[in-house]
């Protein structure tokens, strides 16, 4: 049974109608992630997720694959309170030396603190000549102050491998841009619906079974205006399970 807050009450809604149908997790930002039949959400979003960054000792900077495409192609997962890393070799570590080896540059796995990281994306996808900077939010290494937690529905999606957009929730139905602004029930958590997400050339990179495709940014920017996906902020704490449904707050 799900647990609803009993105050203020829900309501259910006849648009958006949405059905979690995925939760990933992604332990190490930007490598490969897991999914779970049922995730716990903390206050920053669900347990573990982005808790870890490969941080480039030369610049200070946690990396992503818009700087490091090879970044795509390991996989990360948490073994209790650990991080297990599989490298496309199949080898596992959590090693810095390793990592190191792996990427061939200077990098330590680091775990999320008070102060948020500095990311940067390229301007112009195409050329990735001139790239911009901004800081992050604390605690995990997001983003964006406005995106802890993710969730796009198959509509939006319209046939885009999740991998690319790497959100949290896929939910079944259609309607989620237009929640930004309100806040919502998913299982025993409340979240308010912040942002629509921005996409940058990280949808385009390639990793296991896709290929480089410049299309789907090209897509993404002429049908949806840029933007896949929304960004949330956790109001309640909670849980949340596959084949529970989002519901409005009245």
């Amino acid at each position: 049974n799900t647990c609803r807050p009993s105050s203020p009450p829900f309501v259910e809604a006849d648009e958006p109608s949405l059905v979690v149908s995925e939760i990933w997790r992604y332990p190490v930002k930007s490598l490969g992630g897991e999914t779970f039949t049922t995730a716990t959400v903390t206050p920053v979003g669900i347990e573990g997720d982005r808790g870890w960054g490969l941080v480039d000792q030369a610049t200070g900077k946690v990396l992503t694959a818009r700087r490091e495409p090879s970044l795509l192609f390991a996989a990360a997962r948490l073994v209790g309170t650990e991080v297990v890393i599989t490298l496309p070799d199949g080898s596992e570590t959590a090693d810095d030396a390793e990592l190191s080896a792996w990427l061939e540059r200077d990098v330590a796995l680091v775990r999320a603190g008070d102060e948020g990281g500095v990311y940067e994306n390229p301007i112009d996808p195409g050329t990735e000549q001139e790239w911009v900077e901004w800081q992050g939010p604390g605690l995990a290494w997001h983003d964006s102050v406005n995106g802890r937690l993710s969730l796009v529905s198959t509509s939006s999606l319209d046939g885009i491998d999740i991998r690319r957009i790497r959100a949290n929730l896929v939910c079944r139905g259609a309607g989620e841009d237009a929640l930004v602004g309100r806040s919502v029930g998913i299982g025993s958590a409340t979240l308010s619906v912040a942002k629509l997400i921005d996409r940058c050339v990280m949808v385009t990179r390639a990793q296991p079974g896709l290929e480089c495709d410049l299309s789907v940014l090209t897509t993404i920017n002429r049908e949806r205006g840029g933007t896949l996906s929304v960004g949330m902020l956790v109001d309640t704490p909670g849980t949340i399970t596959v084949g529970d449904r989002l519901d409005l707050r009245a």
